[in-house]
């Protein structure tokens, strides 16, 4: 790559760690900050929260939190609905940020590593992305990226996007609603239903590496 590019990625680089930094540190986001934020806005909170979640991918606000914070605030239901509505509309932000702007920042084809993925997504895109938001071995919004810069079909992407995080969506609903509602039963049941879903993405990781072609050879 040129000096120029070389800077160009550098300054990406320190403008997002820039906004990482403060999203994180300065006004540490938690998810009860995220259900008193949302409820403020009384009948516009799920308006808010989709919002919130939508330009979550520019200042990288955690996909976690959110979830845990509409569980919070809206029950398992309609709190699960709200998530796939806002986490549809972050990983189409994604998406779109990569696809369209991002190969004038940064010509990431130029990256050893990129040729492997993008061929895999090329064949089978749909499959890639469903199995990478079922077992999320690599960040959410890492996934939208990559799916934007492949140039995943945007309707089988997003149909892969909402049926492979089902799952964890429920899971954050559960265990959020379990926080709000106090009931100790509740909570130790969605604790071990999200203790679960961890432990088979811990257990099929490497597996799915392997099927994918991103395990080290």
């Amino acid at each position: 790559m040129t000096g120029r590019s070389w800077v160009k990625i550098i300054l990406v680089l320190l403008i997002f760690s820039a906004l990482a930094y403060t999203t994180h540190f300065h006004f540490e986001i938690r998810p009860q900050l995220i259900r008193d934020y949302i409820l403020s806005f009384g009948l516009w909170g799920p308006v808010a929260f989709f919002f919130l979640y939508t330009i979550g991918p520019f200042i990288f606000l955690p996909t976690s939190v959110l979830s845990l914070g509409a569980g919070l605030a809206f029950g398992v239901w309609p709190g699960a609905l709200y998530i796939v509505f806002g986490a549809t509309g972050a990983a189409s932000t994604g998406y779109i940020m990569a696809r369209y702007f991002g190969s004038s920042v940064v010509k990431i084809e130029q990256f050893a590593w990129s040729e492997k993925i993008f061929n895999q997504m090329d064949k089978r895109g749909f499959l890639y992305v469903f199995v990478l938001r079922l077992i999320p071995i690599v960040s959410f919004d890492l996934l939208s990226f990559l799916s934007g810069f492949a140039k995943v079909k945007f309707k089988y992407y997003l149909l892969a996007t909402v049926l492979g995080m089902l799952p964890g969506v429920f899971a954050y609903s559960f265990l959020g609603a379990s926080i709000a509602s106090g009931d100790l039963i509740m909570i130790g049941t969605a604790g071990g239903v999200f203790l679960l879903l961890l432990g088979i993405t811990y257990y099929f990781r490497s597996h799915v590496k392997r099927w994918l072609g991103l395990a080290e050879e």
